[in-house]
Order: C-alpha cells, then sequence, then structure tokens
C-alpha cells in the first residue's frame, strides 16, 4: 500500500482539526454544555494545529520544509496537549483540591486584567474540574488529549515522509 504524500496528510490532519472544533460547537450549541476556561484554550489550540497544517498543505514544501512543518504541528499538538492533561488532572483532583470556580470568561475579558484571564485560561477554575459528558468512560478533555497526542504523532511521521514534488 502506497503511503499519501505529506501534503495530502497534512490536509487530512487540517480536516481531522475542522472536525474537532465543528464538535466543540455543536456540543456547545446543541448539546448545551457551557466550555469552561481550560475547553476554550483546548479549542484555541486546535485551532492553532490547524492553521499550521494548513500553512503545510498550501505551501507544499520541499523537503526540508516538510520536516520543519511535522515539527512544527508535532509541537503545537503537545502545547494542546498539555492544556488537555491539565484539565484531565483537574477533573480528577479530590473534591477538598478543586480550586475555587470562577466568573465566566466573558466577565473576566471585561473586568479583569489581561493577565489574570490569560492564567485562568491556561490552569482552569473550579468549573473545569467538572465533567458533564463520557464516552466509553473518558472525559471531553481526555479524548482531546487523545486527539492531540494522535495529531502530534500523525504530523511528527510527516517528518520522513517523501514530498510528491523532489
Amino acid at each position: 500500500m502506497k503511503i499519501p504524500n505529506a501534503r495530502i496528510c497534512f490536509l487530512l490532519a487540517f480536516l481531522f482539526c475542522g472536525a474537532l472544533l465543528l464538535s466543540a460547537i455543536y456540543f456547545q450549541f446543541v448539546g448545551g454544555l457551557e466550555p469552561c476556561p481550560l475547553c476554550i484554550s483546548q479549542r484555541i489550540m486546535v485551532l492553532f494545529v490547524a492553521l499550521v497544517l494548513l500553512a503545510a498543505v498550501l505551501h507544499n514544501p520541499g523537503r526540508v520544509g516538510t520536516k520543519v512543518y511535522a515539527i512544527a504541528g508535532a509541537l503545537t499538538s503537545l502545547a494542546g496537549a498539555s492544556i488537555s492533561g491539565r484539565h484531565v488532572w483537574l477533573q480528577h483532583l479530590p473534591k477538598e483540591e478543586v480550586p475555587a470556580c470562577g466568573p465566566g470568561l466573558e466577565y473576566m475579558f471585561k473586568n479583569f486584567p489581561l493577565g489574570d484571564t490569560l492564567h485562568a485560561m491556561l490552569t482552569g477554575t473550579g468549573d473545569c474540574a467538572v465533567v458533564d459528558w463520557t464516552l466509553l468512560g473518558l472525559s471531553m478533555p481526555a479524548w482531546v488529549l487523545l486527539c492531540f497526542l494522535g495529531l502530534a504523532a500523525f504530523s511528527l511521521a510527516q517528518f520522513w515522509n517523501r514530498p510528491a514534488r523532489d
């Protein structure tokens, strides 16, 4: 079986990121699940991964460029995985160790310094410890963590994939 060239692989990963973002929108607006600060941060990181992958698709680089995009996609995905990992960790804390709940992000952006708001988006609040949805025993942040790790591995695999035009 012939492995698709790196450009096709980057396109498939980009489309996967789009599906993740559409799923998040579905769960928010159709499913009624309000995103917590860490959920928003994970969405932003999925968008960043998607932008790196889209750049790789549009640029259609040679061998060296493919390796650069492979590493950039993997690093961006791992940064997203660290946020998802923090979220999963918060969800598994004992109740007495869960941080206090904070105000909503909209309120924070309007009334708090930007640094405090970004800190809440990256470290989470007590709202982030609530598990509203599971599939096969895993919460949504756990699934997103698996997706980020899969995207990192898939992107890094392109390091050894030969571009179509060399």
